[in-house]
């Protein structure tokens, strides 16, 4: 007989297969793959329904009603057993979510670091919306490189592998990152706000510097509003009845104040996402009034220039209010999951409902941070174009530069200096990223 602890700390037992038949052996074969893949998630609504009954020989569990018999082999007698037909779902299963969570990874990192490339080598796309965007995609990166990866590895691991500083570090980055990106789509909101309704405010002297000191007031306000998911934020031992053992997790509050939790919950929701969202809300209610109105006043035939600039303005407002629209469906299912546990935090709902709900609105949350880019992709031809040129490697075809006669000089010279004004206004509302 062979003894072997997995991870749930109790020890399971099996009878050597040469007192089975061969039937037998297949049936034990197939219940122990099913309940080891079903442990090895080590969620709370499967450990709460572990109900055991030792014997002499094995232990039986009842999950979801059903009785399981649980049986461990050794390493030996593993190796000649196949795994056929049905046994191959729940290793699917099992490594399926953090192969999802790598690949929301590997394609956020490939867009969110080639927007950014871009923005920074190509000296058109250097505009307002564009450096508001690059520090969306900024927040966006550190949350792939950090809480993508510590939240998919809990899946992998019955213990927190962070130690306290991990614990208080990585719920105030991902708190962070959010803030960021609910703050710059609410300074987007308002720059087209005043591109559109409000033209005449806008300022063409040092708008790019006045843009980046605001993008790094965005980010002290965001780490700011954090800091109390730091503090609150450690490692606390958590009593499980279902196995009669306990275990230490990474909590975001205290487990005794039943207060606490309701209070952040609501807080959080309110400050990264209703009051955001009622605001972007308002001023687009403005951006969309005001261009209707400009539609109907424009003659039919009116100034070819105002025409392409009133459909460039309106096109890169849609293009916000998309991903305004991106980042409330993807953060809406992870606020209200969040809700719903602080107010039930004394009873843990294990059930399995629960558990692939809570599933899906991570990784709905944490996919929100390789949208953006894409998303821009499919609304932006100059975009388009670039990224295009970004991931095939091209080199850039040098300028063409003029052997004009000194009269072409002068001409072009005049023109450009006819059409300062119209040009530094054009670049301060941002038409050179959607062409």
């Amino acid at each position: 007989m062979c003894v072997f602890p997995v991870m749930l700390n109790c020890t399971l037992h099996i009878p050597l297969l040469s007192r089975t038949t061969e039937e037998e052996q297949n049936q034990l074969h197939r219940i122990y793959v099913s309940c080891l893949a079903l442990l090895l998630l080590n969620k709370p609504f499967l450990r709460s329904r572990l109900l055991t009954m030792a014997s002499e020989e094995c232990i039986f569990l009842n999950v979801e009603m059903d009785d399981f018999l649980l049986c461990n082999i050794s390493t030996a007698q593993y190796a000649n057993l196949s795994l056929v037909g049905e046994d191959f779902f729940y290793y699917k299963f099992l490594y399926a979510i953090p192969t999802i969570y790598g690949i929301i990874i590997l394609i956020g990192l490939v867009g969110n670091i080639t927007l950014i490339k871009i923005f920074c080598s190509v000296k058109s796309m250097r505009n307002v919306p564009n450096l508001f965007i690059s520090s969306l995609a900024f927040g966006d990166l550190l949350l792939l490189l950090t809480c993508v990866p510590v939240d998919a590895s809990r899946y992998l691991s019955p213990e927190w592998l962070f130690g306290r500083v991990g614990c208080k570090l990585i719920p105030f980055i991902q708190l962070t990152s959010v803030g960021v990106s609910v703050f710059t789509l609410t300074a987007l909101s308002a720059d087209r706000y005043k591109a559109i309704v409000r033209p005449m405010d806008i300022q063409a002297s040092h708008a790019l510097l006045k843009i980046c000191v605001k993008a790094v007031l965005i980010w002290i306000f965001s780490m700011l509003l954090a800091v109390p998911e730091a503090v609150f934020s450690d490692l606390r031992p958590i009593y499980d009845k279902g196995t009669n053992k306990t275990f230490i997790s990474c909590t975001p509050y205290p487990l005794t104040n039943e207060l606490h939790p309701k209070i952040q919950s609501m807080a959080s929701f309110l400050v990264y996402y209703v009051i955001p969202l009622s605001v972007i809300s308002v001023y687009y209610y403005f951006i969309a009034k005001n261009l209707i109105r400009s539609a109907y006043n424009l003659p039919v035939e009116g100034n070819v220039h105002v025409r392409k600039q009133m459909e460039s303005r309106k096109r890169l407002a849609k293009t916000v209010l998309v991903f305004v629209c991106i980042f409330a469906i993807c953060w809406l299912p992870n606020h209200i999951i969040y809700i719903y546990r602080s107010y039930h935090y004394s009873e843990v709902d294990t059930s399995v409902l629960h558990f692939i709900t809570s599933l899906c609105a991570r990784i709905l949350a944490f996919a929100n941070s390789c949208i953006n880019p894409f998303a821009l992709y499919l609304l932006s031809k100059s975009f388009r174009k670039q990224f295009n040129h970004q991931l095939m490697c091209c080199k850039g075809r040098p300028l063409i530069r003029s052997q004009s006669t000194g009269r072409s000089t002068t001409r072009v010279a005049s023109l450009k200096s006819t059409n300062q004004s119209m040009v530094t206004f054009s670049f301060i509302n941002g038409n050179q990223l959607l062409p």
